[in-house]
């Protein structure tokens, strides 16, 4: 084994670490502060989602930002430890702070800094294996992600029935510790940084030469399969955003003390299934067309907000929640690799990344006000119900609309304006 082969391997499996311990520091503290201020500080519903919109309105503005940011610099690994710190220290404090605007600002600050790990775990995902391992490499990220969000999940649940709600937070600062020294792990030299801004990649036989120039902005705004790409995305989320945290402020309205530790486990057997999922794009997603898993995420939202409706049984709410694991399993794998697909060449890749992001991050903000409001005025079938018809029209958009940009099917209509389509 050549000593270049021995580095990419070692930073194959750094990564994998890296994806396992981030994936309960990625996302702060999730579907859980939802519980938290429901049960230990006594909000109700429509302040519970406006917090959890206010901060996802932060991640919105730094998201395209940290995007180009992640283009830009050759410090991915130093970005990734300072966001996990942050995200870290600001969801620890929370259990200090008790009125709105301090919980408000410590959660807007966790989700401004949370938003730099898609793009840049994406990008040095490329950077190391290149264009042509890159769908198998991030199926092969999200498996060990949504493992770590299940093993967290499980963990997580077992403590807050012994201890308390207030256990994840413990339980976050140790998955933050094992995550700084997996980043580290990553040999900084195994990272080809132009392919990782989606720049030629010689391997692929992209090109003879390494002297291409990154496209201007302006194509975020002329490349019409990216634009279509990111509608659907926005409607995917904010249809699937605002699912989880109803579902878990139902149990905990059932049954207090078990709140938590029932969240754990929708979100532990949501993960199990993502991991198959994940395996698959990864294995398949190529031959089959990513059009196609695109499709499918979308379609089972409407299943799910259906069947959610049927009866608030906690296994019957718990069960349902598999169907997640299918949806946010082909999602979570698939979106970057369009994404890589639509913007190859261009070396703005990781910018592009975070449009898309924030178009999904946009969903995700209205999907949680929206569900608060629906909850307060109709009640909880009404809500999910209006959250399934908006995935429904997400699914009319893509099937109608967003060429196959890969597969055994692809051929795209408009394809990517050159780089030389605008100037920095």
């Amino acid at each position: 084994m050549s000593q270049d082969e021995t580095i990419t391997r070692r930073a194959g499996h750094a990564l994998d670490a890296a994806n396992f311990f981030l994936a309960d520091v990625r996302d702060g503290l999730g579907p859980y502060l939802a519980i938290y201020l429901l049960t230990e500080q006594k909000w109700d519903e429509a302040a519970i989602g406006l917090v959890m919109s206010l901060a996802t309105i932060a991640g919105i503005v730094a998201q395209t930002p940290a995007g180009a940011m992640v283009d830009a610099t050759r410090a991915k690994r130093l970005i990734m430890i300072a966001a996990a710190l942050i995200v870290t220290a600001a969801s620890l404090l929370l259990p200090l702070m008790a009125s709105f605007w301090p919980v408000a600002i410590s959660q807007s600050i966790a989700h401004a800094a949370g938003v730099i790990f898609a793009p840049a775990i994406a990008a040095v995902s490329l950077g190391i294996f290149g264009v042509s391992a890159f769908t198998a490499r991030i199926g092969r990220n999200e498996t060990f992600n949504h493992a770590g969000n299940a093993v967290g999940a499980v963990i997580a649940g077992a403590a807050a029935y012994a201890l308390g709600p207030s256990a994840v937070f413990y339980l976050m600062a140790l998955m933050s510790v094992g995550s700084l020294i997996s980043v580290l792990a990553i040999p900084a030299r195994a990272i080809d940084h132009e392919v990782a801004r989606g720049l030629s990649d010689r391997k692929a036989g992209d090109a003879e030469t390494r002297d291409e120039q990154p496209s201007g902005l302006s194509i975020l705004l002329t490349c019409r399969p990216l634009l279509i790409f990111a509608i659907c995305v926005a409607l995917f989320h904010l249809a699937n955003a605002a699912m989880l945290p109803l579902v878990g402020q139902k149990l905990a309205l059932q049954d207090k003390n078990l709140g938590t530790s029932l969240m754990s486990a929708c979100i532990a057997a949501a993960q199990l299934v993502m991991v198959p999922m994940a395996l698959l794009v990864g294995a398949r997603a190529d031959r089959w067309g990513h059009k196609r898993f695109f499709l499918a995420a979308l379609l089972i939202l409407p299943l799910r907000a259906a069947l959610y409706t049927l009866s608030d049984d906690k296994a019957w709410l718990v069960g349902v929640q598999l169907l997640d694991g299918v949806g946010a399993g082909i999602f979570g794998a698939i979106m970057p690799v369009i994404v890589a697909d639509l913007m190859r060449g261009t070396g703005r890749f990781n910018v592009a990344q975070g449009a898309v992001i924030t178009a999904q991050s946009i969903g995700a903000a209205l999907s949680t006000a929206l569900a608060g409001l629906v909850v307060v005025e109709a009640g909880y079938s009404a809500a999910f119900l209006t959250l399934g018809a908006t995935a429904a029209l997400a699914w009319i958009v893509c099937w109608l609309l967003l060429p196959e940009s890969s597969g055994a099917t692809a051929s795209p209509p408009n394809p990517v304006p050159s780089p030389a389509i605008a100037a920095e």
